[in-house]
C-alpha cells in the first residue's frame, strides 16, 4: 500500500532515532508499540474521500537545519508572519525538524509558562508531557496514520500554561519545510490549567511543487476547568505535500476552546477537527476558511461532541473552489444522552468560481437528548450575478468585484485570526490562490 514504509522505517531505525534524541523510555516504547500496530491499522476513512492511494511514503523522515541567528536572516515569506516593526517576545521557528530559533519572555518563564520544542520538553517536563500525549484526545491505534505519527513523530511544540495565569501577548510557531522532500510528523500539545487562558497561532510553509513529501500532524488542546484557549493556524503546504491533520480539543467545565483555522494547502490535504465538550457549561467555536485550485482533493471535518450540559458549540466552514478543485465539508454537532440544555450550531458554505469545481457541504446532527437547541445551514453555489451586477453597476471591474465577493465570503474565518500579520499573509495567500 501507498503508507507501507516498513522497509526504510523499522523498529532499529526508530528506536535509534528515539535513543538519538534522549527521549524517555515511555516514549520509546510508545513509538516501537505504535510501529507494530500500524502494520495491521486500516487508513482512516474521511467520508466520500478515497486517501489510500495518497502520498504518505515518499519523504526524508530525518532532516537536519541550521539555527536562525536573527530575524533578518529569515527569506521574505518567512518574515510576512511577523509583525512589521515588531520582534515577537513568544516566538519558535522550526526549520525542517530543527527547533532553529526560539525566544520567550522573561515574565512568561517566571510565571511557570512553557513553550518549547517537543524534543525539549520530553527531555525537561517528560513527566507532566507523558499525562496528556496521545491519551485523552488522539490515540495511537485510531487507523494507520495515527499510529505511524506516533511511531515517526519528528518535531513540534508543547505548550503548558499554569493554573491563574493569564497569557496576553499570542504564543507563535512558524514551521519551515526548506527541504523540499522533507515531512513533517509534528505534534502540538496545548496544555491550559486551571484559570488560565493562552493564544496560540502557527504557520505551516514549503515551496515543494514538484518534489514530493507528506505532512501528518497532530494537535492535542486540554483546556481545564474555566481556561480559555484560542487556536489559530495558517496552513501553506505546496503542492508537492500531502497533508493529514487531526487537531483535536478537550475542554472541561466553564472551559473555551476556539478555532480559527485558514486551510491554504495547495496538495491534497484531509483535515480532522474535533473538540470534546465534557465540562458543564463548556464551549467551542470552530471556523475554517479554505481556497481550492488545480486538482487539487480536500475533505475537511468539524465535529464538536457535547457530554457536559449547557454546552455551546458552533461550528463556521467557508470553502472556495476554482479550476478543477474539489472538497467535501462535514460538520457534525452531536449532543450525547445527559447532555440537557446544550446548543450545537453550524454552517458550511462553499462558493465555486469555475464549472469544472466542486464542493460538498454535509450538515450532520446526532442528538441523543430531547431538551437542546441544535441547527445547520449549508449552500453550495457559484457567484451570485445580482451580487456582480450590483457592483459593476457602481463602476467596479468584474475582476475587482469578483475580488469584494470572495473576500466577504471568507471574512467570518479571516478576521477571528489574533496576529495582525498572519491575517494579512492568509489574505494575501487567498489574493494568490483566487487569481
Amino acid at each position: 500500500m501507498a503508507v507501507d514504509i516498513s522497509q526504510a522505517y523499522d523498529k532499529d531505525y526508530v528506536r535509534q532515532f528515539s535513543e538519538g534524541l534522549n527521549e524517555p523510555e515511555w516514549m520509546k516504547t510508545l513509538r516501537l508499540d505504535a510501529l507494530e500496530k500500524a502494520e495491521n491499522l486500516p487508513m482512516p476513512k474521511p467520508d466520500k474521500t478515497n486517501i489510500t492511494k495518497w502520498n504518505f511514503s515518499n519523504f526524508k523522515h530525518n532532516v537536519d537545519a541550521e539555527s536562525i541567528p536573527s530575524l533578518d536572516t529569515l527569506p521574505p515569506e518567512i518574515q510576512d508572519f511577523l509583525e512589521e516593526d515588531h520582534t515577537p517576545a513568544n516566538l519558535l521557528i522550526q526549520r525542517n525538524q530543527i527547533a532553529a530559533y526560539s525566544t520567550m519572555s522573561e515574565e512568561l518563564k517566571n510565571k511557570g509558562v512553557i513553550f518549547t520544542d517537543i524534543f525539549t520538553a520530553l527531555r525537561e517536563h517528560g513527566d507532566l508531557v507523558a499525562q496528556y500525549y496521545m491519551k485523552d484526545a488522539v490515540h495511537v491505534d485510531e487507523h494507520r496514520l495515527s499510529a505511524l505519527h506516533a511511531a515517526l513523530m519528528n518535531s513540534g511544540v508543547f505548550v503548558y500554561v499554569p493554573k491563574n495565569v493569564e497569557i496576553e501577548e499570542p504564543l507563535q510557531a512558524i514551521f519551515w519545510q526548506e527541504d523540499p522532500e522533507a515531512a513533517f510528523f509534528n505534534h502540538i500539545l496545548v496544555v491550559a490549567e486551571e484559570n488560565s487562558s493562552v493564544t496560540y497561532v502557527e504557520n505551516y510553509i514549503s515551496h515543494n511543487k514538484e518534489e514530493q513529501s507528506t505532512a501528518n500532524i497532530v494537535t492535542e488542546v486540554f483546556a481545564k476547568a474555566n481556561a480559555k484557549v484560542s487556536f489559530g493556524a495558517v496552513d501553506n503546504f505546496a503542492a508537492g505535500t500531502t497533508v493529514y491533520v487531526n487537531r483535536r480539543g478537550v475542554a472541561d467545565r466553564d472551559a473555551r476552546i476556539e478555532w480559527a483555522l485558514g486551510q491554504m494547502n495547495e496538495g491534497n490535504t484531509a483535515s480532522e477537527n474535533v473538540t470534546h465538550l465534557m465540562g458543564e457549561n463548556s464551549f467551542a467555536n470552530a471556523k475554517t476558511v479554505t481556497v481550492g485550485r488545480g486538482s487539487q482533493i480536500s475533505n475537511f471535518t468539524a465535529n464538536i461532541t457535547h457530554y457536559g450540559k449547557e454546552s455551546e458549540g458552533y461550528i463556521l466552514q467557508h470553502g472556495v473552489m476554482k479550476d478543477k478543485a474539489s472538497a467535501i465539508f462535514n460538520g457534525i454537532g452531536k449532543i450525547a444522552h445527559g447532555a440537557t440544555k446544550s446548543n450545537a450550531e453550524q454552517e458550511s458554505r462553499v462558493l465555486m468560481l469555475s464549472k469544472d469545481a466542486r464542493g460538498d457541504a454535509n450538515p450532520i446532527l446526532l442528538i441523543d437528548e430531547d431538551d437542546v437547541t441544535a441547527g445547520h445551514a449549508a449552500s453550495v453555489g457559484r457567484v451570485d450575478p445580482v451580487q456582480l451586477y450590483y457592483l459593476m453597476s457602481r463602476g467596479i471591474s468584474k475582476v475587482e468585484a469578483q475580488r469584494l465577493i470572495i473576500h466577504g465570503f471568507l471574512a467570518p474565518v479571516v478576521n477571528q485570526l489574533p496576529i495582525q500579520a498572519v491575517k494579512n499573509q492568509l489574505t494575501q495567500v487567498i489574493e494568490r490562490k483566487v487569481y
